[in-house]
């Protein structure tokens, strides 16, 4: 009988917490995606580097694990609380409190088991969405394979295991120690009012804001221990915030008569207000949550913008090498490049200096510049410069004859532009002419000058100082990691064959900075949304619990005030404003704490990294888009369920 009863009950908690068990089924397929890339031979035969992906995914996994079990923790504690009567009442036909317990863990593991199982075939698609990303970002053909990973399968079952059993040990236990009173009148147990007096309701809101905005600075600090204080304060922000707003909206009515009659004020904000009474602790959790969701989902995509914003200025040839030093022999990288790499188009040059930084000093006055590998401004030749530009393939630059051509990069374009003065080379002087800001590596010691550098007519150079020699070409095809190891190795040996080492190399493949790029995104980025993505769908997830729990009083509230006679659309509307006032509260502050967080760190990088779609501005958008793009779904379907179980039609 308690099997059937047990499959009964978990039918029905399926379909009466269905946003919960859609989570549960997403949380599944979500380990078992990324489990399988633990377990994936090909995804750590990407690169020798991908050899640490499995023990980072492990770390991350430990602590979704984490937010996911308090999910489920909660979400079973508050279902246990709203079924308490009807456990109750079992007990009162018969049922001892050991079988009432086992009724209750039998129906939870089925539904903890449905969602495991719809989970692995989700999270097989899901697997492929990321397999498919991997393959793309190394340049790799992705062809489509949906299999089983047992490994995978088994992990996400143990995690599983430890999820839910440790959720329902907890459940089964009080259960079992609770009275026949106890459980009838457990419904009606809530958090309560925590601060019973007006005045300390607003001392407490306002030092809630004084510790929100203390904390913040803080925490755009770039000092550990002044980041620590600032994460606590804001913390305590959050709480006294939500446990004072929530005690003081009915005080605040009680002293403002006249506001509470106005308009739909009553009825929204007295529902409001009773709900908020009793969850204002768990409102700071999420809060808290969301806001480490914003920071999370924000430095991942800064981190993707440093590792693309510096692998797309080095990597504009097929192959770079740059040689330092007073006996600058390139024949080593030469020889091999002949041998072994077939080249379609190179240029040897040489990089010049003038005889003072005229052009360094006009930047430095105006905008940040901190590139101090020169003394003196970097010059190249025309005939290299238009080299370089075809071998990049970037359109030919017509030549201004009696001027400089000043090619930079994209932050320097704007003080560059308005720069007027005219540079003298020997018996040459040369104007001011275009200035030009495509991808030129640009941002290391031996590259073409260091975020600028001076393109001159080529009779201009005589007598000019040697900084450094290079070499750029276009190959037939990639550049292999084994013969980028080669030119790097041979760079290596030239630098331990002097006696007092001061010359040195630096070598570059498009290939190697894109394959670098992968394997930074795989390592870093993915398991910061992995993050992301759990700690929004658990806290939004008990957000709709709430909301969805509510629907039997709210459903008689509103039929109620249809008798009196309200209309249908502003009982919508009531119901629509309750909804939009309760999902926005736990989410405006950290959009107040993450927004400057992430505007602050994506500045944090040297000039010229963080341009266009990884811009600090475009970073901030698109990372409260995310959030805000999942928030919305779950806020969406709360909302179609309420209004259509609710409204009367």
């Amino acid at each position: 009988m308690l099997s059937k009863l047990s499959l009964r009950n978990a039918k029905r908690q399926a379909s009466d917490y269905l946003v919960y068990f859609v989570t549960v089924v997403m949380a599944a397929g979500l380990l078992y995606s990324f489990n399988g890339l633990v377990f994936s031979r090909e995804v750590r035969e990407l690169s020798e580097k991908m050899d640490t992906l499995p023990m980072i995914i492990v770390l991350a996994s430990i602590v979704v694990v984490c937010v996911f079990g308090w999910l489920v923790s909660y979400a079973i504690g508050f279902m246990l609380s709203r079924r308490s009567r009807e456990l109750g009442t079992y007990i009162l036909i018969g049922l001892t409190n050991r079988q009432v317990a086992r009724l209750f863990f039998l129906e939870n593991l089925l539904v903890g088991g449905a969602a495991l199982a719809l989970g692995l075939v989700l999270g097989g698609l899901l697997y492929q969405i990321l397999r498919a990303l991997l393959f793309s970002m190394f340049g790799l053909p992705y062809h489509f394979v949906l299999a089983l990973s047992l490994p995978a399968a088994g992990l996400t079952l143990f995690y599983f295991a430890v999820i839910y059993l440790h959720a329902l040990r907890k459940s089964r236990k009080r259960i079992r120690k609770m009275k026949i009173y106890d459980l009838i009148y457990f419904e009606k147990q809530n958090e309560g009012i925590v601060i019973q007096k007006g005045r300390n309701r607003r001392w407490m809101f306002t030092v809630s804001l004084v510790l929100g905005v203390a904390g913040t600075v803080l925490l755009l600090s770039r000092e550990l221990m002044a980041g620590i204080i600032g994460a606590g304060c804001l913390i305590a922000a959050l709480f006294s915030f939500f446990l004072s707003f929530a005690s003081g909206v009915p005080a605040y009515f009680d002293n403002h008569p006249a506001h509470k009659y106005q308009g739909q004020n009553l009825l929204i904000f007295r529902t409001l207000a009773a709900k908020l009474s009793t969850m204002g602790i768990v409102m700071a959790i999420i809060s808290m949550i969301f806001t480490a969701t914003i920071l999370t989902e924000g430095s991942g995509l800064v981190m993707n913008g440093i590792f693309r914003g510096r692998s797309a200025e080095n990597a504009c040839f097929d192959l770079y090498v740059g040689i330092k030093g007073e006996n600058q022999n390139p024949s080593p990288y030469l020889h091999y490049i002949a041998e072994h790499i077939p080249v379609e188009q190179s240029v040897l040059y040489q990089v010049y200096l003038t005889d003072r930084p005229a052009v360094r000093d006009y930047i430095e006055s105006r905008t940040a510049y901190y590139y101090y590998n020169y003394d003196q401004d970097p010059i190249l030749r025309w005939s290299d410069y238009a080299a370089l530009r075809s071998i990049a393939g970037y359109s030919s630059a017509e030549p201004e004859p009696s001027r400089y051509l000043i090619h930079c990069m994209t932050y320097l374009e704007e003080p560059l532009r308005n720069y007027d003065q005219p540079i003298a080379l020997g018996n040459i002087t040369l104007s001011p002419g275009s200035v030009y800001t495509e991808h030129l590596s640009q941002s290391f010691g031996v590259a073409n000058g260091r975020g600028y550098i001076l393109v001159v007519p080529d009779e201009a150079v005589d007598g000019l100082a040697v900084h450094h020699s290079a070499y750029a070409a276009k190959t037939v095809q990639p550049v292999p990691a084994a013969q980028y190891d080669a030119l790097a190795d041979i760079a290596v040996a030239e630098y331990n064959m002097q006696e007092n080492p001061v010359n040195y190399a630096f070598v570059s493949t498009k290939a190697n900075e894109d394959t670098q790029v992968a394997v930074q995104t795989a390592l870093l980025v993915f398991p910061l949304f992995y993050l992301a993505f759990a700690l929004t769908m658990t806290a939004a997830t008990i957000l709709t619990i709430q909301q969805l729990s509510e629907t039997d009083r709210y459903r008689q509230q509103f039929v109620l005030l249809r008798k009196l006679g309200m209309a249908q659309r502003e009982m919508a509307r009531a119901l629509g404003c309750q909804f939009a006032i309760y999902y926005a509260m736990p989410a405006v502050p950290p959009v107040l704490i993450g927004a400057p967080f992430i505007l602050h760190l994506a500045h944090a990088p040297e000039p010229g990294v963080m341009v266009g779609m990884s811009s600090p501005g475009v970073i901030v958008v698109i990372s409260l888009g995310i959030f805000f793009l999942i928030y919305a779904i779950y806020i969406l379907l709360a909302y179609t369920s309420l209004k259509w179980n609710v409204l009367p039609q």
